[in-house]
This record gives C-alpha cells, sequence and structure tokens, in this order.
C-alpha cells in the first residue's frame, strides 16, 4: 500500500523550505524525492505503509515540524484521492464570521449570542436548542438586514471560491450544508459556486423575524445525512467524498466522508478528525487531493 505525506504551508506566510523538506525526508526515508505542488507551499512525498503506518507517521512528522506553520497529513495514495462530492459547512469554514452572531448584532446582543454560539460549537451544549435559543432572540429584526450584512460583513475564507471551482472543474459535485439560515446560505453558496446548498430556515413575516425556525433544523444527523443520500443519488463510494467544518455539529458528516477534515477547528473537533488544517488555507483541500497550484480554477 502507498501512502502519500502532504506537508502544507498558508500561501500568505510560505514556509516549505529545504531544510523542511531535508526533515520531512529523515522522518519518512522515501525512495523518491518529494513533488513540489506550489513553490514554499505545498509538497508531498510518496512512501510505502499502511493505515497504521500513516498515523504513527503522522505524528512523528508533526512532531518534527511542530515548530512551523505547516500543516501535515498521512493518507492512501489509492484511486480515489481526488473526490467526486464535496460537503462544507459554512460558518467559520467557508466564510470567516458566524452568521447568527452578525445578525445578532442588529439587534444589540451580538455578545449574548456569541457566546451561546461558542459553547455549542465547541460541543459543551446540544447545538439545536442553543440554536432555538439564539433565534429568539433575534424576533422582530428585519429580514432586510442580512443583504447589508451579505453585502458589508460577510467575508469568504481564503481559498473557498478557488477550492469549489476547481474541484467542478474536474467534476465533483459540490454542496454548502450549514446549520445556518437558508437566507445566507443561499446567495453566499452563489457566490462561492456551490451546485447547491442545504440549511434551515427563519421563520419571517411582515418583513421581520418571528424567533422561530421552521424544522427541520439542519443539525449534526442532518449533515451526515445529506452526504449519505447525495453520495447515493450520485452512485459514489464512501472513498470519494469530501467534507469540512470546524464545529460539533459536524462530526458526523466528517466522520461519515471518506476525507474529513477540520479547518481551523475546535479542540474536540480537530481531535477527532482525520485530518486538521490549522495554518493553510482553504486552498489547502486541494493540496490533500494531490492538486497542484497549477490545476487550481480561480
Amino acid at each position: 500500500m502507498a501512502l502519500v505525506a502532504t506537508l502544507i504551508a498558508n500561501p500568505a506566510r510560505p514556509a516549505i523550505t529545504d531544510a523542511v523538506l531535508a526533515e520531512a525526508r529523515r522522518v519518512l526515508a522515501p525512495e523518491h524525492p518529494p513533488r513540489i505542488l506550489h513553490g514554499e507551499v505545498a509538497a508531498e512525498f510518496l512512501v510505502a505503509g499502511d493505515t497504521r503506518t500513516a498515523s504513527v507517521l503522522g505524528e512523528r512528522l508533526r512532531g518534527a515540524l511542530a515548530s512551523e506553520p505547516i500543516d501535515v497529513a498521512v493518507l492512501p495514495a489509492d484511486a480515489h484521492r481526488r473526490k467526486r462530492l464535496f460537503l462544507a459547512d459554512m460558518d467559520s469554514t467557508m466564510i470567516e464570521q458566524e452568521c447568527i452572531d452578525e445578525l445578532a448584532g442588529s439587534t444589540g446582543l451580538k455578545d449574548r449570542v456569541a457566546a451561546i454560539t461558542e459553547r455549542a460549537m465547541r460541543g459543551e451544549i446540544a447545538f439545536e436548542p442553543a440554536l432555538r435559543e439564539r433565534v429568539a432572540l433575534l424576533k422582530c429584526a428585519p429580514v432586510g438586514v442580512v443583504d447589508d450584512l451579505i453585502r458589508d460583513t460577510i467575508r469568504p475564507t481564503q481559498g473557498g471560491a478557488t477550492l469549489v471551482a476547481t474541484l467542478r472543474a474536474h467534476g465533483a459535485h459540490t454542496c454548502l450544508v450549514s446549520g445556518g439560515f437558508t437566507l445566507f446560505t443561499g446567495p453566499i453558496g452563489a457566490r462561492l459556486g456551490f451546485h447547491e446548498a442545504r440549511a434551515t430556515t427563519l421563520g419571517v413575516a411582515g418583513g421581520r423575524l418571528t424567533g422561530e425556525v421552521v424544522p427541520p433544523i439542519v443539525g449534526l444527523e442532518t449533515k451526515r445525512a445529506v452526504l449519505i443520500e447525495l453520495r447515493d443519488r450520485l452512485g459514489l463510494a464512501p472513498q470519494e467524498t469530501l467534507a469540512v467544518g470546524d464545529g460539533a455539529n459536524d462530526l458526523a458528516m466528517l466522520a461519515e466522508a471518506g476525507l474529513g477534515v477540520a479547518f481551523r477547528a475546535k479542540p474536540s473537533v480537530a481531535a477527532a478528525a482525520r485530518v486538521r488544517i490549522e495554518h493553510g488555507d482553504l486552498t489547502a483541500l486541494l493540496y490533500l487531493q494531490g492538486f497542484s497550484a497549477a490545476e487550481f480554477v480561480s
């Protein structure tokens, strides 16, 4: 069985120097030189090993490079390395903000709502009742503020649009799946280029939020169910699927995916995911699949 060890830095802070590559070679003992995916931003080594070896090598390599701003992943180099289905969380993953927190800012309750959001994303409290509690605090907020937030406040995470465009260009189906709200996922999903979006619907009456959600809530198990639904609809093997997220409500989806990636995630999520990205931007998910920067679609 062949494994591929990938080193990824942030494009804004290239860090994969000759010294780093030499240290990686010492740890991995590969038979071949590295494949450079993008300058000092991403490189990969092909090494022999199995699933157990992958875990051991990954820990050794992370330990050896602990002082460097570099993400490390050791994965099977198999026929399903390039994925054909991609599911992504939205808040704090594909965008930098939590939409419900920004929405609460219009009512002067951002700090109160953000504190609940943080606890829910860490898995300290159940997601669905926490969502209902936060939405209740938004009662009577004008729905028109959503357009203002999308225009003025919401910022896509670096590399996200390139990630989606490149996957689409290579035949993957893409879905934005969020515990947040359709008022946001519709325009944000379209801006980022997703084929479709799944999210929770907020109650609206007379141009204002009712303080209620319209069932079903897109939570932990719903996200996993969407992955399975799309995988089956497209006739894909589990190994052909990719998912990314940062919060506790993403855990089931990440576990179900052939490759689940924790992106700048809460500690419990980072600990559970097969791969964690702390330094790279969202193009890291392309390097994990063996794409070089020359293959990116902007």
